[in-house]
Formats: C-alpha cells, sequence, structure tokens
C-alpha cells in the first residue's frame, strides 16, 4: 500500500536560495514527492535560479514542475508569508549566507526569509542547510542566532561510514537525514547500525 494511502498529507515549504549545491533542493523535491504523503510548496530566489541553471542544467519549469505549489519568491503576500497557513516544516535547500543572516535578523524581504521568519515565529521547523566555507564570525553568530530562536542549522556535510560509491549516494544520505528531521516516514533510507560487525572481527582470535 502507498503511504500516501495510510498517513494524513503533510505541508513541507523548500526554498532554493542562492548557495552552491542547488541539488539538495532538488533531490529533497523529488524525495518529498516519491513519499506520496507531503504537499510541497516551492520558492526560489533569483541567484537560486541562476545555480540551478549553472550547476545542474535546469530551467525555472523544470524545477517547479517537482512542486506541488510555486510561490514567486518576491511575493510576500503568498499564503506560506502568514502564520495561519497550515505548515508542518520548511527547508531551505541550500541555505545562502545571504538568506541565513535575513533570517538571523528577520529581514523579511523576500518570501524565503518571510517564510522562514514565519516557521520561527510559529514554533515551527525549520532546516537551514547552509553553504559556506570557510565560516567568519558573522556567519557563525548568525547559526548561532538561528538556533537560539528554534531554527535548525544543517550543514550539508557528507558522512562517509555508509561508504557511499557514488556521488547520488552522499546526497542520498544527507537528504534522508532532513526528511528524518522533518518527522517524515521513509522505507529505504541508509541506518547507521553500529560497529557491531566490526567488533566481532576484532575480537576472533589471531590465526
Amino acid at each position: 500500500m502507498h503511504l500516501a494511502q495510510t498517513l494524513p498529507q503533510k505541508r513541507i515549504i523548500v526554498a532554493i536560495s542562492g548557495a552552491s549545491g542547488a541539488v539538495y533542493g532538488v533531490r529533497l523535491l523529488q524525495v518529498l514527492r516519491e513519499l506520496g504523503c507531503v504537499q510541497t510548496h516551492l520558492t526560489v530566489s533569483v541567484a537560486g535560479l541562476l545555480n540551478l541553471q549553472q550547476e545542474l542544467d535546469m530551467g525555472r519549469a523544470q524545477v517547479e514542475a517537482l512542486a506541488d505549489v510555486v510561490h514567486p519568491v518576491h511575493n510576500v503576500g503568498a499564503a506560506i508569508a502568514s502564520g495561519s497557513f497550515a505548515c508542518d516544516g520548511m527547508v531551505v535547500a541550500p541555505c545562502s549566507m545571504r538568506t541565513l543572516a535575513a533570517v538571523a535578523h528577520g529581514l523579511s524581504d523576500n518570501l524565503i526569509a518571510r517564510a522562514a521568519d514565519v516557521m520561527l515565529k510559529e514554533r515551527r521547523r525549520l532546516i537551514l542547510m547552509v553553504r559556506e566555507t570557510p565560516l567568519n564570525l558573522a556567519h557563525l553568530r548568525n547559526m548561532t542566532s538561528v538556533t537560539e530562536m528554534g531554527g535548525i542549522i544543517f550543514p550539508p556535510v557528507p558522512g562517509f561510514y555508509h561508504r557511499p560509491q557514488t556521488l547520488e549516494e552522499m546526497i542520498d544520505h544527507t537528504v534522508s537525514r532532513v526528511v528524518d528531521m522533518l518527522g517524515l516516514p521513509q522505507v529505504d533510507a541508509p541506518r547507521w547500525n553500529g560497529l557491531q560487525a566490526v567488533a566481532q572481527t576484532s575480537a576472533q582470535p589471531p590465526g
């Protein structure tokens, strides 16, 4: 039975800003659609569209086709700009340092920053997949501010303990962790089961 037939539909906002790593936003939209129990609301910044073209050869129409509802980034009167809009979470994937700063200081000057502000004021889950390195003090302080307000700073740092063989596996592992943090069900997500196998091997007597 499909998940959509057994679970109530949830609403998740996905924002793609102008940091490198547009693939995370795209893959997140794909995974949420595959779950079948999520209605996605998408907004993309101007710089985000440039990165989609540069990094993935994707145009506006292609990325918007992955979402259920699309909101222009300059439409601060959109449904997702209001706390009365019932929503289960928001992910900015990737999150630029400019967007991080706008969220940290409450500068609701576009729909991404405004929707994120709504998540914080309504005490809903906000996940920022921040992308920058190295980090300066302003970046670190902005991350602290968002964390203190209840947001989650989630840099897309790849894990290697599951021994990924491809770039796609690394991306999927990170995206699955984000989906976990949204409280959504996943059937095929890679899971860490500890070092039992390694421990058993090392415990065997030599020879």
